[in-house]
Parts: C-alpha cells; structure tokens; sequence
C-alpha cells in the first residue's frame, strides 16, 4: 500500500482499520467549525442591534475564547483519567446546552445572557478540540500526523463556509421584528449535536494510549515548558488564534467599509463562499502538499504571504486590498493543525497535557478582536496591525523548526 494511503488506512493493533474513527472524529471538527463561523456574523449583528462599538462587540469572541483558556487544562485532566469518548460525549452535551441556551436569552433580549450561553457552548467546543485534535492526528503513522491533522481541519472548514451562509439566511435577511433571529441557526446546531451525541454513545473508540507506548519519547517528569519547541508553538498558536479571530470577527466591517455598495447580507455570502471557501481549499490542498513539503517550510511560506497580505489590507487600497483579504483566508489555512502538530512532536506521553495547553493558547481569539476593534474604531483597517504582527510571529516559528530539521 503506498503512503498517501496509509496516512488513512493504516491498520490498527488488534486488526481492522483507524478509518472509520478517522471519519467519526472528523465530523465533530465540521460541528465546531459552524459555531465558529457564525460568531462572526454575530459580532456584525450586536453591532447593529445592541449600538455597540467595534470594541464592546469584540466580546461576543471574548465570552467564547475565554471559556478556552479557563476550561483547557480540566478538559484534559478530564480525558487523560476518563478517556476520548466520554470527554468528546461531555463535550457535545455543553454544546447542545450552550445552543439551546440561545432561547432563554432572546426572552431577555440582553447582550449578556447571550454571551453566558456563548461561553457554555464554548466549554464544550474546548473539550471536543482538547480530544479531538490529538486524537486526530495519532490516529496512524507519526509522519504522517500533521497532514492526518490538516485533512480533519479541512471540513473544520467547510464548517466555517455554512456558519457565516447559515447565520446571514436566518438574521440578515430576516424581518427586524422578529425577536427570535438569534435562535433559529442555534436551534438547528443544537439538534444536530444532540443527534451526533446520542450516536457516541453507542461506538467505542480504539485506546490510542495502549496503541504508542513504542513510540514515546520522553518522561513525565520532564516539564513541558522545558521543551523550547513546545513554548515557541504555544506563542505561535496564540498568535494564530489572535490573528484568525480578528480577521474572520472584522472581515463584514472592512468590506462594508471599503465598498460602501456591499451590505450586510452580501458580505455574510462573501465571507461564506469566498473568504471560507478559500480557507477550506487552503487547508485541503495543505494536506496534499505536506506529502513533498515539510510542515516548516509548508507554514513558513503560508506565513510569509499572509503577512504580506496583511500589508496590503492595512495600505486600503481599493480591490486590491479586497482580494488580499480574500487569499488571506487561503494562507492561514494550514497553520493551526500544523503549529499543533509541530507543537505535539516528541512529547510521548505528555502528549495530552501539551494538546491542552495548545487548546488554552486559542484565548488569544479573546484578546484581539477587543484590541483590534479599539485601533479599528475610525477606520478598521488600523486594526489588522494585530494579525500582521502576528503572523511575523509565526513566520519566525516556522524558519526555527525547519532549521531544527537541519
């Protein structure tokens, strides 16, 4: 069998194949990648709603971020002593909780008690990322764990494509009078996690534990934080988070800003089929190139470009600006399942506790849409400053491992 093969059908200690775990786990990355996605028309929405600023609607991201950095670490005590398929079953249920927490705070109708039943669907899009991700990427050969990684983050984006199409049919385009807008793509996410919840209950998942004891390199007595590659991967996915968060939160302000003839509605349809169409295209033909490239240089060359689209947004100049925000989507594709899967290697049986630490370095998806939303007050384009820093991080990240390698 050759090798782009196995990095799927590879077969599994007590026989049979890690195929069809491949398949279940990657469905939950589609799952998180909604709610994500329709984050971002929110943001737009309370901008509207609520008279906030940029900056006050940046906590719609920080009531979600947050709740990554303050449940990382007992998310992964919780799947190191119970195993993968009961933190991924608690995992679905805050989700579904979180979903289903929409109804009550659109009786209120307050900002807040949206953002509370944000940050519980939020805890358990941490404990489903905190399983899923390692799970993922150990789920067949070592080599091959950065591209597996990609590959599952792929339908992460086709997630990210129907969140935005979802959110901007069902609040965009709705009436103004209806009070329950906020409700119905919850109400719909919610249901079909409850579904996907009530089907794990009855799989068992294949103990990867027991599966790469051969494989582990280091002790547990040894701190993580000993380990330089480790420390630079949690900074370069804060950075990351940081910089895909602001980008995604503020893309419907930017576009609206530069052509005053895109409304709301038909920025949401850009930003579905064409910033997150690009973003899932990234990250699939990510996967592909990681068989002839590796992971360093693969996220050095996607940082280095990502930056220089950056400059260009910042420079706001026409639809050339326009287009490099697109192809930024294209380029940060690859870079959150290969910082992760850089992150992780070597770690052996500290492998969990490090993919925890990982999941708690998202909180930088708190951090900057506040920030850029204070730079982007006057003209949102100052705000992108956040992500172009931020991605010179990561290109810095990147040359490091690959110098490593030599």
């Amino acid at each position: 069998m050759n090798k782009p093969h196995r990095l799927l059908f590879v077969a599994a200690p007590k026989g049979g194949s890690y195929l069809f775990p491949y398949f279940l786990i990657t469905s939950l990355f589609l799952l998180w990648g909604m709610a994500h996605g329709l984050l971002d028309v929110l943001n737009k929405h309370f901008q509207c709603v609520f008279t906030m600023s940029k900056a006050e609607s940046g906590f719609v991201q920080f009531s979600t971020y947050i709740a990554y950095f303050l449940m990382a670490l007992p998310a992964g005590a919780l799947i190191r002593r119970q195993g993968y398929r009961k933190g991924i079953i608690l995992g679905l249920l805050l989700f579904a909780i979180g979903a289903f927490g929409f109804i009550p705070a659109a009786l209120t109708n307050s900002p807040l008690s949206f953002m509370i039943a944000l940050f519980v669907l939020a805890c358990g899009l941490c404990m489903l990322e905190t399983a899923a991700n390692p799970y993922s990427s150990m789920l067949g050969p070592a080599e091959y764990a950065a591209c597996r990684l990609n590959l599952s983050q792929s339908f992460n984006g086709l997630g990210w494509i129907l969140g935005p199409w979802l959110g901007g049919q069902l609040i965009f385009a709705a009436s103004d009078n209806d009070e329950m807008v906020l409700v119905k793509p919850y109400i719909y996410i919610g249901i079909t996690v409850l579904l996907v919840m009530f089907f794990f209950f009855f799989i068992k998942l294949p103990d990867i534990n027991s599966a790469k004891k051969e494989n582990q390199e280091i002790e547990t007595s040894i701190s993580l934080w000993h380990h330089s590659r480790f420390v630079h991967a949690f900074i370069a996915q804060f950075c990351y988070c940081a910089a895909q968060t602001g980008i995604f939160s503020f893309f419907i302000n930017y576009v609206t800003e530069l052509d005053s003839s895109i409304d709301n509605l038909r920025a949401s349809r850009i930003l579905a089929f064409g910033g997150m169409a690009l973003f899932m295209l990234g990250r699939l033909s990510g996967s592909a190139l990681m068989r002839w490239f590796t992971p360093g240089k693969l996220l050095s060359f996607h940082a280095f470009l990502s930056s220089c689209c950056m400059l260009l947004v910042i420079a706001s100049v026409g639809h050339i600006s326009l287009f490099a925000l697109y192809l930024s989507f294209f380029f940060m594709s690859v870079m959150f399942p290969t910082i992760f899967a850089l992150g992780l290697e070597g770690l052996g049986r500290e492998t969990q506790k490090a993919s925890s630490y990982l999941i708690m370095s998202v909180v930088g998806g708190a951090v900057s849409p506040l920030a850029m939303g204070c730079l982007g007050d006057m003209t949102m384009a100052h705000g992108f400053i956040i992500p172009l820093l931020s991605f010179l991080y990561i290109l810095y990240f990147a040359i490091r491992c690959e110098i490593a390698k030599k």
